[in-house]
């Protein structure tokens, strides 16, 4: 009966959001850009509670590479990349600000995690040309499954299964399955599967 109910809400958040899903695919035809998606993100962010977390998803399934219907994506959450991956029991807390990535099942970020799409999005070197119109490469950052991201953390680079990634870390180096990090920069503290 829970699940009936469940795909039914969903079926009605799909429903109430077809006018953007609509939009976006047509602004995406036209400007090949994620101009249009960015300002659903915007504004999707902005609806409270499970309703929200309905519409956002269900949004989310029709414009992203993959995002699962068992997703959780909270509050003030702002996607910059429709080339995102979120796959099954993810978790995503309030306020988290994400690029270009593939989220692997069971994960859980925690609020205010930044994940960037890599580290080379900025190219500075011409000193004659102003820094944003020098261009830069979109990378797309993996986070492993079963992975748990503490509030706060700035990703910058792939992070293996299982891995802890403390509160507060800036991730600028791969981090192998089964580490716990921590840090800025982000430095191994541990591996779980040793100690």
């Amino acid at each position: 009966m829970k699940r009936l109910a469940k795909n039914l809400i969903n079926l009605f958040a799909l429903i109430c959001i077809f006018p953007l899903v609509i939009l976006n695919k047509l602004s995406s035809l036209i400007f090949s850009n994620d101009s249009f998606f960015v300002t659903c993100s915007q504004l999707l962010s902005l609806m409270p509670g499970k309703t929200g977390s309905f519409l956002r998803k269900n949004f989310y399934r029709t414009a992203m590479t993959q995002c699962s219907q068992s997703c959780l994506i909270s509050f003030g959450t702002l996607f910059s990349q429709s080339d995102t991956e979120i796959q099954d029991g993810v978790y995503i807390g309030p306020q988290c600000n994400i690029g270009k990535c593939r989220i692997e099942k069971n994960c859980l970020l925690g609020s205010g995690v930044h994940i960037l799409s890599g580290k080379g999005q900025h190219n500075f070197d011409d000193l004659d040309t102003p820094i944003q119109k020098q261009g830069g490469e979109f990378k797309k950052i993996s986070i492993g499954e079963d992975t748990w991201v503490g509030n706060g953390a700035i990703i910058m680079a792939d992070i293996g299964k299982k891995c802890i990634i403390g509160a507060g870390s800036v991730v600028i180096k791969d981090v192998p399955d089964y580490s716990i990090v921590g840090g800025n920069p982000a430095k191994i503290i541990k591996n779980r599967l040793k100690d």
